[in-house]
């Protein structure tokens, strides 16, 4: 049976659902013309391993993201229980100035210049392929050029809108 005349579905319907829906928080960064940008993220994940891509899902409503085609690099940093404070900052939620955030973790660069977090889980170091708008968001898929393993340590996953650990 055709979907022809669906009924609307409320966005905040949409929203408590997906509070249900637990994500690995993860902090995708950047650089370009030396501006540092991270951001908080759970939509994120792997795409292929041949070659080795991923995808993350950026708001396209804040313009400070627009960084992320211009530089055309990015790392997709996992964080680990011990990063909640980290997560919160670059989600924007603790008052941290965007410029200040960085001086939170230990950074390093590894092939394409993006800033890694040397304790994350494991952060992957990629190149733009394709960017897709979708909706509000945008879809960048990146091409794994390196990867850096951090010390094992419990998952931050964010779960009915707030931090837990896996």
């Amino acid at each position: 049976m055709p979907l022809t005349d669906q009924p609307f579905l409320d966005p905040v319907l949409y929203r408590n659902g997906m509070a249900r829906y637990a994500g690995h928080v993860q902090v995708v960064t950047t650089e370009f013309n030396g501006i540092r940008r991270g951001v908080t993220v759970t939509a994120a994940c792997s795409v292929s391993d041949n070659p080795p891509s991923l995808l993350v899902c950026l708001n396209s409503s804040n313009a400070n993201n627009a960084i992320f085609a211009e530089s055309g690099i990015f790392a997709l940093n996992s964080l680990a229980a011990h990063h909640q404070g980290l997560a919160t900052a670059f989600a924007g939620l603790s008052g941290v100035a965007a410029d200040e955030r960085f001086s939170l973790g230990s950074w390093k660069t590894l092939f394409t210049g993006a800033p890694v977090l040397t304790d994350a889980t494991v952060s992957f170091d990629c190149r733009v392929t394709e960017i897709k708008q979708a909706s509000t968001h945008f879809v960048m898929f990146g091409e794994v050029k390196a990867i850096h393993f951090g010390p094992e340590a419990s998952s931050l996953i964010y779960l009915d809108r707030g931090f837990r650990t896996l």
